[in-house]
């Protein structure tokens, strides 16, 4: 069951932005929450894990890790303190049948599961949040829509 419902319009023309998007963000992620992030590639979905992940690491007063996409290896795994965040990125799966074995929905009450590219997921989870990045009049300006989490 979602949390709450929010579908405004947020701005992201800045990285400056994101980054305060993400923050938000993860004071109201908990172990058990799965985000998909919908978006054309370089809309700023990687950058705002990026910013995500690092954000828990701080808050943590953890070392600050690299994170990058997982496109080639599908999935990078955080642990951060008692949660795992796991990041996965879909975009070179072509069918459903091929992310069986991945596990993305398993394990996930000590996690949090990020999925870039989900599109291919038919049977969507629970405790699900919807991210959609979207270019607005040219590429300098982004904006964001969230479903299932209200900020």
């Amino acid at each position: 069951m979602p949390i709450a419902t929010r579908s405004d319009k947020i701005d992201l023309s800045s990285e400056k932005k994101t980054e305060e998007l993400a923050y938000k963000f993860l004071k109201k992620l908990k172990p058990g929450n799965v985000v998909f992030l919908y978006g054309e590639m370089g809309v700023g979905k990687t950058t705002f894990i990026r910013y995500l992940i690092n954000g828990f690491q701080k808050a943590n007063k953890l070392q600050l890790t690299e994170v990058t996409s997982p496109t080639f290896n599908l999935m990078n795994e955080y642990q951060i303190n008692k949660i795992k965040i796991n990041h996965y990125d879909l975009y070179r799966l072509k069918s459903a049948e091929e992310i069986k074995n991945l596990g993305l929905f398993e394990d996930n009450l000590n996690s949090i599961t990020l999925i870039e590219w989900p599109q291919i997921i038919k049977k969507k989870p629970k405790n699900l949040i919807e991210l959609q990045f979207k270019y607005e009049n040219d590429h300098q300006n982004r904006s964001a829509k969230i479903n299932g989490l209200n900020l």
